[in-house]
């Protein structure tokens, strides 16, 4: 029986009833993407492109690795700290590295290890609640207000100048002088309320795009209801813009709790904050530097390993960059 020779070409349906020569490699393209099971040209969607190219990228890779050790840490601080941040000794005041004490002793006698260690709960937990709430706040307030237009828009608009119009550090020195609560939910609540407008900017801008999409104007003609365009619509192609802000402020909200603390405006003894800790060890930076150095380091590491993973993720979901 003679043996059967691969065919030199194959013959592909045009979609109009002809057909056309295709060489074998383009129609074994055409039969099975890379994963062998259906056709390469298959459309993907925005966020499975963005995390492909996130997998791929080593700042994003190197950024994620920090923020989980640092979650895991906020939750579990005993997991690498066995002492109390609270008890101190003054008869080590101000010492250096010792055996069990890494990073030495504080100008109170507390182990600045365990305090560097406790302090990211507290910036962790600020960060995030306060990105949470200005991100909510500011989504549904000027994305519901671009998406309907009108008077509301333009009040929203005017409202929203007057906020960035409020310096926030001088806010802060206002506000929460008058605030004695030692808990996190004052700066909290101070950051949602002015840190706002900049998100609802973005989320509005977004909206305001997004609806003028053919697919929307396309749903709007088949009868969508309002909240079907912005739930199915709308949003899902306009909060990418905001993912991208919101992670890179979370970092400035970390660095402004820390700021309003060292001015001792924002969060209070007996809990533990890297900004305390700064604001205490800047009075004996000359005798003995590593009050200092520690927590400023984790405070900087913090930061900037947010700002890195909000780049990677704007990076990945602009798609200009591809």
């Amino acid at each position: 029986m003679p043996e059967t020779q691969e065919p030199e070409g194959a013959i592909a349906g045009t979609g109009a009833g002809g057909a056309m020569d295709l060489a074998v490699s383009e129609a074994t393209t055409l039969e099975k993407g890379p994963d062998g099971q259906g056709p390469q040209d298959r459309p993907r969607s925005l966020w499975s492109d963005a995390w492909r190219d996130l997998r791929r990228n080593p700042v994003f890779i190197i950024s994620a690795l920090v923020i989980v050790f640092l979650v895991v840490i906020s939750l579990w601080p005993s997991l690498i700290a066995t002492q109390n941040p609270l008890k101190c000794d003054l008869s080590k005041a101000q010492e250096g590295s010792q055996p069990g004490h890494p990073f030495g002793f504080d100008g109170q006698g507390c182990d600045v290890y365990t305090r560097t260690v406790y302090g990211a709960r507290t910036s962790v937990t600020v960060g995030v609640c306060a990105t949470l709430g200005v991100a909510i706040l500011g989504s549904v307030l000027d994305g519901l207000a671009g998406f309907f237009g009108g008077f509301s828009d333009s009040i929203l608009s005017r409202t929203t100048d007057i906020f960035f119009a409020i310096p926030v550090v001088l806010g802060g020195l206002v506000l929460l002088s008058v605030v004695t609560s030692s808990t996190v939910w004052p700066v909290i609540g101070f950051m949602v309320l002015l840190g706002w407008p900049q998100i609802s900017r973005i989320a509005r801008g977004s909206v305001i795009t997004a609806k003028q999409n053919d697919y929307v104007q396309a749903a709007r003609a088949l009868g969508a209801s309002n909240s079907r365009l912005l739930l199915r619509h709308i949003a899902p192609n306009a909060v990418a813009p905001v993912i991208v802000v919101a992670t890179i402020a979370l970092g400035t909200y970390i660095s402004l709790e820390a700021t309003l603390s060292y001015l001792g405006v924002g969060l209070k003894p007996p809990t533990v904050s890297w900004g305390i800790d700064i604001s205490a060890a800047s009075a004996y930076i000359r005798n003995a530097p590593h009050m200092l150095l520690w927590p400023a380091g984790a405070l900087a590491l913090t930061v900037l390993a947010f700002i890195m993973l909000g780049d990677a993720v704007r990076d990945a979901l602009d798609p200009k960059l591809r």
